[in-house]
């Protein structure tokens, strides 16, 4: 005899709040899984059908004042994406969209003003996917394919000095290391800036990044970059 249990409700009745934050923090657990556990590829090659869904979560007021693209309109962000998969193109800049566990963009992160194996990163994340572990996991796999794909050997982040969010963030990290002294002359070059900005310069060296993955016993494994 099979018998059947009947779920009971205790108190009130749940509310629509009560489902919705339920399933939040359940696609939250669900999303920290597939990230830590799963092996996740959250890096695809830049392509310009995901534009749109794009210029909707730089143009937040919390995401469009720390990017280095400030497009006006969605067509401009399509022409300035289009620029920037040239410039990949004649090896300026390595460019990837961010995924989340679903294959929705959810932002982009870039390798700037390449020269001398060395460049500047760049990246943002929606603020929907803020705190998610969106951001670490996209940073960790980019810097894989960078250091042991692209024979980059040295990653630059310029950080305003007015963000100290982004500065803690950044010393906590044990493969960063303070440039401000090391790298005097390129801390002057890039606080002569015609929008007045003054920067923190840190530095990523590969040695550094290597020595951090063997330490965590994570050795690197070569991801599969989606193609467009």
């Amino acid at each position: 005899m099979v018998r059947h249990q009947s779920l009971v409700l205790v108190g009130s009745i749940p509310t629509p709040k009560f489902f919705y934050l339920t399933y939040k923090k359940f696609r939250g657990w669900i999303t920290q899984v597939a990230l830590e556990f799963g092996g996740t590829n959250m890096l695809k090659k830049r392509e310009l059908h995901d534009c749109a869904t794009l210029y909707e979560l730089i143009t937040h007021p919390d995401v469009f004042p720390f990017v280095r693209q400030k497009p006006s309109s969605l067509e401009e962000y399509i022409f300035m994406t289009k620029q920037m998969m040239e410039a990949e193109e004649r090896g300026e800049l390595i460019s990837r969209t961010i995924i989340d566990e679903w294959g929705n963009p959810i932002g982009v992160i870039t390798l700037y003003d390449i020269n001398e194996h060395a460049g500047f990163l760049g990246t943002w994340l929606g603020k929907p996917y803020h705190g998610k572990g969106y951001n670490s996991i996209a940073k960790e796999q980019f810097f894989h394919e960078l250091f042991y794909e692209k024979e980059i050997e040295t990653i630059f982040m310029r950080i305003r000095q007015e963000n100290i969010r982004s500065q803690k963030a950044a010393e906590k990290l044990p493969y960063v290391i303070q440039a401000n002294d090391t790298r005097a002359s390129l801390l002057i070059q890039i606080n002569n800036n015609q929008n007045g900005f003054q920067y923190f310069l840190y530095e990523i060296p590969k040695d550094f990044y290597t020595l951090y993955c063997k330490k965590q016993q994570q050795p690197y494994q070569p991801i599969q970059i989606l193609e467009a």
